[in-house]
This record gives C-alpha cells, sequence and structure tokens, in this order.
C-alpha cells in the first residue's frame, strides 16, 4: 500500500505540477464554464479533500489491523489496494486530458475525462463503503476521523469533479 501510494501520489502532484507549468497560459481554463459564483465552495473542498485524503490513510496504514480485517465480509484488507490504485491511477490522467481537451477538443477526449472523473469518484464511494464496513474496528477516533475523512474525499471527486465540474466543462 506504501508504494501503491508513494508512486501514485507522484504521479498525481507530477501530472498536476507539470500541467501547470507547462500551460500558464490556459490554466484559467481548466475550471471550463464553472460559474465565479460557486468557485469559493469549490475551492473551499479541495483543501478539506486533501485532508481527509490524510486522515483515512493514515488510518489505514497505521491504525487498521491488516491482518484480520474483512471488508464487507468477503475481501481482505488487499481491497484497499485497489481502491487506492482506482482512485490514484485515473487522478494522474485528468490533468493531461482536460489540457489536451482545451487545446483539441473532440468527443473521445470528452468522454475520457468524464471517465476518468467518475471511476475517482465511484472509488471514492467504494472506499467510504470499504471503511464502514471494515471489521474488526473499534470505534477509536482515528477510525471515525478516517469516515470523515474519505467523506470529504468523496464529496470532492464523486460531486464536485465528477457531477459539478463535468456539467460546467466545457465551456
Amino acid at each position: 500500500m506504501a508504494a501503491l501510494n508513494i508512486l501514485g501520489g507522484v504521479a498525481v502532484l507530477g501530472s498536476y505540477a507539470y500541467g501547470l507549468s507547462s500551460h500558464p497560459t490556459t490554466r484559467a481554463e481548466l475550471w471550463g464554464g464553472v460559474p465565479q459564483s460557486i468557485r469559493p465552495a469549490y475551492t473551499l473542498w479541495m483543501p478539506l479533500a486533501a485532508a481527509g485524503y490524510f486522515l483515512f490513510t493514515y488510518f489505514l496504514f497505521l491504525r487498521a489491523d491488516a491482518q484480520n480485517a474483512r471488508v464487507a465480509q468477503r475481501f481482505d484488507f488487499r481491497a484497499f489496494n485497489l481502491l487506492y490504485a482506482v482512485i490514484l491511477v485515473p487522478s494522474a490522467l485528468w490533468m493531461p486530458l482536460t489540457f489536451e481537451m482545451i487545446e483539441n477538443p473532440s468527443a473521445i477526449l470528452w468522454w475520457a475525462i468524464r471517465l476518468v472523473l467518475w471511476i475517482v469518484g465511484l472509488g471514492s464511494v467504494a472506499l467510504v463503503g470499504g471503511l464502514l464496513t471494515l471489521r474488526p474496528r473499534q470505534p477509536t477516533r482515528s477510525y471515525w476521523l478516517a469516515v470523515a475523512g474519505s467523506i470529504a474525499f468523496t464529496v470532492q471527486t464523486a460531486l464536485i469533479d465528477a457531477l459539478v465540474w463535468t456539467a460546467y466543462f466545457p465551456a
């Protein structure tokens, strides 16, 4: 799980850093047609989602009983590895695809971008479900912070990105 998070995190953050640094004149176009009036609420969730990611990752790395864990009474702890991959791999594709869409719009690219966002959103929803069905678990503060963090992350990825942003982009 650590290697997956390190490699996936570097891929996501690297795609963002490269995308923003290599497209300085079109950065603002990432907003598409998202109205100015809702951008502050949108950007409020970005740090909350990032904090949420760290909260559930902390719990899963350091507090969960990985040896005895069962998710949804069917899967072992490795289910979380799959969920991280489902979230991180497409997340690394979003910005490059979106800048390509800005520069060379096409229906195929638009479908690819939406598919990437929907996969991440569904992976986030599944992560919330995985945490809620995780056994054994102690109702500790770190567990409930992980659940709250996963919900904040899901609001960003499944609602704001996959639904709101795609409703307004492309402009």
